[in-house]
């Protein structure tokens, strides 16, 4: 089977930090004074680790998880689960990148996953690497960490669907495979 438990970023500091603090943050980051913060803005206020711009697909998927209203960018409510959000992930790729270069490395990667409930092969992880490793490098970087995950987890929550007698196995027709993959990308 190649998923085992409904994967969820476990929560690492579940006290909210301080508003005043948030708050400044978000005024720093809303550059054109809107109240919100759009993707553009926060791309460019987050850091990767590696000097590159932070992948903009990432942003555009953060941005759309708490964007409640659809208006393109999160207000100041919505940026505190932003925040939040990528805290987590910043301590999960943390506790993964064991050698601390700052990369997650296919060995790293197939033991996160692993502690995520995934089932997956050598090949696989091969191919994830060669997906997400935007500077060709044989690893990941923290943005490219986030979004790989993201994605393994839309397409299992999409194949769980199909798969009603969770052995791992589906059957679908060409058209039902092109509106799974749609309601992805």
């Amino acid at each position: 089977m190649a998923y085992h438990n409904q994967y969820r970023p476990p929560h690492f500091n579940n006290a909210p930090p301080d508003q005043a603090f948030l708050w400044n943050i978000f005024q720093r980051v809303d550059k054109d004074r809107s109240g919100a913060i759009s993707d553009t803005e926060l791309q460019q206020a987050l850091s990767n680790g590696t000097w590159t711009p932070f992948n903009p697909v990432t942003v555009r998927s953060i941005i759309s998880m708490f964007d409640r209203e659809n208006k393109g960018g999160v207000n100041f409510n919505e940026f505190a689960g932003v925040w939040k959000y990528i805290t987590d992930w910043q301590n999960i790729f943390r506790t993964y990148d064991r050698d601390n270069s700052g990369f997650i490395d296919k060995n790293e990667l197939k033991q996160a996953l692993t502690g995520f409930g995934y089932r997956l092969s050598d090949q696989f992880y091969n191919t994830l690497i060669e997906k997400f490793d935007r500077q060709r490098k044989g690893q990941v970087a923290f943005d490219d960490f986030i979004q790989c995950c993201i994605v393994l987890q839309r397409l299992t929550d999409v194949f769980r669907r199909y798969d009603t007698d969770m052995d791992g196995w589906i059957q679908v027709s060409y058209e039902q495979y092109l509106s799974m993959v749609f309601n992805i990308v």
